[in-house]
């Protein structure tokens, strides 16, 4: 196998790879600056914070459930990187709109700020529906077998490399909009111009005829696709992970503030750390496998990431807070005797994470053939987004009935666990060779 890094120089993955750093750097600014902005400077209640934050989130999501469909045919049918060049077009229009709401924040208005970021949030959702069946089945057209998993793994980490600049960016300048503003339509104009260099993908197979009934072609989508047991299964197990991570991005902002007392940086540095985690934990999963796509360690390491979000969740039960009315910066959060708990079961958590979700992502991109992996990677996130919208709401029903940030943790290791059963199905069954794991070509 190739030195998954060497893939950087190579013009069939770079042009890819930047243009998927630099959306998913714009996405996380402009986010994490409007979350922040609203925790910090215009609700002062943890309910509200947290119910804002669920709008958000699934204003975000919505788009992935309702379009996915539509999004798969269309990059199975049309050349990806024309697909590419289009949803980065659609990017500087949303910044646009986005931006338009930041400054508009600078007067002191509130709700018509809100709704143009909101309607940028769920924008990027859109375009972020349109571009990942892309993102993800242009990799075995471009790539061979055998880079595949590294090349899927770079993703992801760059990925959450990019999230994390996006995040400590926005915890930097969120009470600056004009600066928000400025770094969210250079971003979108930066990607513009590298997704123009993303070397063709024509369309493989026989020529697709587009249901443009999203309802019908959704149905349609999981049904050719969630029949099959080890997609069924390798699906399953990814939902469940988005879901426990809508959980912890809900939870993250409000606990910050109201468990741990501390100021917003802080929000940013436990996303930044998240982040950190997830690369580090691509990059060591592809190591472990070598390149072989194989669900063999996701089980323990989803379980791993679950006593991980307990200890988390002992670490914050624990918290002395800061006195009534004060909050703790950044030195001093580091400085308190659980600050390193904190830290470091949220790190465990996030390299456990990405240890468990990339190999499944390459499964399902390397076990059908070429022409169904968007249409795969599409009934995916169908499933996907369905599970994260209901775990939004169920997070917003928890929090109506006055659960506790705490309690919310608690679910996502109980979820850490139904993952893991799922995972472990999946190994015996497809690396036991109970079942064929690959399609023919």
């Amino acid at each position: 196998m190739i030195n998954a890094l060497s893939l950087l120089k190579q013009r069939r993955f770079l042009p890819l790879f930047t243009t998927q750093f630099l959306g998913a750097f714009n996405d996380n600014l402009f986010k994490q600056s409007m979350v922040l902005f609203a925790t910090y400077q215009i609700f002062h209640d943890q309910r509200q914070e947290s119910f804002f934050n669920t709008l958000a989130s699934g204003l975000f999501i919505l788009p992935f459930f309702l379009f996915s469909a539509l999004a798969g045919q269309i990059a199975d049918s049309t050349d990806k990187a024309r697909v590419v060049r289009w949803v980065k077009a659609a990017e500087v229009g949303i910044m646009l709109i986005g931006s338009a709401g930041l400054l508009l924040a600078r007067t002191g208005a509130v709700t018509l700020p809100l709704v143009l970021m909101l309607t940028a949030v769920a924008g990027m959702g859109v375009h972020s529906t349109f571009f990942g069946p892309v993102k993800y089945a242009i990799l075995p057209q471009h790539l061979g077998k055998e880079d595949v998993l590294g090349g899927t793994g770079l993703v992801e980490a760059g990925t959450y490399i990019a999230i994390l600049l996006g995040t400590i960016l926005a915890g930097v300048i969120f009470r600056d909009t004009l600066a928000v503003a400025c770094g969210v339509l250079a971003a979108a104009l930066a990607g513009l111009v590298a997704g123009r260099s993303v070397p063709r993908a024509p369309r493989m197979g026989p020529k697709l005829t587009l249901d443009w009934n999203v309802v019908r072609a959704s149905w349609r989508l999981i049904s050719a696709t969630m029949h099959i047991p080890r997609l069924f299964l390798a699906i399953c197990a990814i939902s469940f992970f988005w879901t426990i991570g809508i959980v912890l991005i809900i939870v993250f902002p409000p606990l910050v503030k109201n468990v741990l007392t501390a100021e917003a940086p802080v929000a940013s540095l436990m996303l930044a750390v998240f982040s950190i985690g997830v690369a580090l934990g691509s990059v060591i999963i592809n190591a472990m496998l070598r390149g072989r796509v194989s669900a063999k360690f996701a089980p323990a390491s989803v379980i791993a990431m679950g006593a991980a979000v307990f200890a988390f969740w002992l670490a914050t039960d624990h918290w002395t807070p800061a006195a009534p009315g004060h909050y703790f910066g950044v030195w001093q959060f580091l400085s308190r005797p659980g600050a390193a708990l904190v830290l470091a079961a949220l790190l465990a958590i996030s390299v456990f994470g990405g240890m468990f979700v990339v190999p499944l992502y390459a499964f399902l991109t390397t076990t059908v053939p070429n022409d169904q992996t968007a249409r795969t990677v599409a009934a995916n996130n169908v499933v996907n987004s369905g599970a994260m919208t209901a775990g939004s709401a169920i997070v917003f029903l928890m929090l109506a009935a006055g659960a506790t940030t705490g309690q919310l943790l608690l679910l996502g290791v109980v979820m850490c666990l139904a993952a893991a059963a799922i995972a472990q199905r999946l190994h015996l069954a497809c690396d036991g060779h109970h079942w064929p794991c690959r399609e023919p070509a």
